[in-house]
């Protein structure tokens, strides 16, 4: 027994003796360099670009297709028209093998093929397990090549659309999301439109048809496959499926639609009796990914967002003004996007919320970060950077969205560079830049009645906005 005992204390004293540190003393080694899987691009003949990226980790094989298309091309008066065309796409089979056929097919091999068309893009996928790639890969080709867009699926779809019209009132986030960006961009923009009744009604299958014909040529399209394949092999299947698909006799050469702010600053209202408490977002137009300035406001948005950031510790941490609260400069590829802050308050609380992140804006212009902030910062954006090459499939995603937008394949390399050069004057000097109070629209959605003091003690013109949603003509 008494050597049980000495043994048991003599394991334990060097525990004992040890002192727990503080995290600020934890050390950790440097990450490694992120390293690129190999990979292969090439053309078809018919100007399909295609990049192939073996992965032999797990037996499966997944490819995705970007297609140059997107809602923000359908006509003002169908607003719906391309999310139906994804949609029935697939939902509605091919000229060979019915939805319900094709569904079976799929479904016995656990496998899947996805079709959708978003604002700015069009995408098709399939995922297989790689001794079943075979037939998935003839089934996917079939479904980009030959749809059927049968009438019934059609329908189904606009009832599902209509369905969603008669919730988009339900969520109060939805809400401010959808009247926000209708805020900014303008109700008629295609980048804040939404799908209402009448435009469905305006929807009918040669519609489908036609915008399919317009955009799905193969010189429009980026094939990427990663998985456990022969790359030789792979190649043959795609020039089997692909090859002879003609490109477009005249190729459509979409415009970008322009985007620019169409309410400069302003303060506006939904009023939401039910609520206990106000949504809120203010922000005005922002801008792109390729701007210079880009890896400095990433940084600002680390010093001013999340845990540990500004308006965390100081609007919900020591004013206790939020549950949940906000503000980033968030780009887009081709188009501007937005400076969005903003969050979730009681009623009672909305006024002082909207003061303190404004204040919180100006501190940013008007006074520089701390030394330990910009290293907070920075450290955050660098030691999650390896987060953006997580698995072969993630890389391949963003070189070919690197290619479809435009922009160099290092683009992201120079972008880690350019994060790890940036000072506390450049972070002062791109909030003074892009930071625009001027221009900041606020948007509220609560209960007027229960906002005290109300948002008349911020400005004397607040606008109540109307989101009844318009009856179908059929009522």
């Amino acid at each position: 027994m008494l050597i049980t005992i000495a043994l048991v204390v003599g394991f334990r004293l060097p525990a004992a003796a040890a002192e727990a540190r503080h995290y600020t003393e934890l050390e950790f080694p440097p990450l490694s360099d992120v390293q690129i899987p190999d990979y292969t691009r090439y053309e078809l003949d018919n100007g399909m670009v295609v990049y192939l990226m073996e992965d032999h980790e797990l037996p499966l094989v997944s490819g995705t297709m970007l297609i140059r298309t997107g809602d923000r091309l359908e006509p003002a008066n169908e607003v719906g028209l391309a999310a139906i065309t994804g949609d029935v796409m697939r939902t509605g089979g091919t000229t060979e093998h019915p939805a319900d056929e094709l569904n079976q097919l799929l479904e016995q091999r656990a496998a899947s093929v996805e079709t959708g068309i978003s604002s700015t893009a069009g995408s098709a996928s399939f995922s297989t397990l790689a001794e079943d790639v075979d037939l998935v890969f003839d089934l996917f080709a079939e479904v980009l090549r030959k749809p059927a867009f049968p009438q019934e699926k059609m329908d189904l779809a606009k009832k599902q659309q209509a369905g969603q019209i008669a919730r988009r009132n339900d969520d109060p986030n939805d809400i401010a999301s959808r009247e926000f960006a209708k805020l900014i961009y303008g109700e008629k923009s295609p980048y804040a439109r939404t799908v209402e009744y009448e435009t469905l009604d305006n929807i009918s299958r040669e519609d489908l048809v036609a915008f399919y014909e317009k955009y799905f040529h193969p010189d429009d399209m980026i094939l990427g496959i990663v998985g456990d394949f022969d790359s030789a092999k792979m190649r043959q299947r795609i020039q089997e499926e692909f090859g002879d698909w003609e490109p477009a006799s005249e190729p459509p050469q979409p415009t970008v639609p322009q985007a620019s702010q169409a309410k400069e600053g302003g303060i506006f209202m939904v009023n939401q009796p039910q609520l206990t408490q106000s949504y809120v977002q203010l922000g005005h137009l922002g801008g792109q990914f390729d701007n210079p300035d880009y890896p400095a406001l990433d940084v600002l948005n680390q010093v001013l967002n999340g845990f540990g950031g500004r308006l965390f510790n100081e609007v919900r941490s020591r004013q206790g003004l939020a549950y949940s609260v906000y503000g980033f400069w968030s780009p887009r590829f081709d188009y501007p996007g937005v400076f969005l802050a903003g969050g979730q308050t009681r009623s009672e609380g909305t006024v002082p919320f909207i003061q303190a992140i404004r204040s919180e804006i100006e501190k940013l212009r008007t006074t520089p970060i701390t030394p330990q902030e910009l290293s907070s910062a920075k450290d955050q954006v660098l030691n999650s950077f390896v987060f953006n090459f997580q698995d072969p499939s993630q890389t391949l995603s963003r070189l070919m969205r690197y290619e479809y937008y435009g922009y160099p394949e290092d683009f992201l390399f120079r972008y880690q560079e350019g994060v790890k050069s940036t000072t506390i004057e450049d972070v002062q000097r791109v909030a003074q830049k892009y930071l625009q109070p001027d221009k900041l629209v606020t948007l509220v959605v609560g209960s007027a009645d229960t906002i005290q003091p109300p948002l008349t003690s911020l400005s004397s013109d607040v606008t109540s906005l109307d989101i009844a949603i318009p009856e179908p003509k059929s009522s």
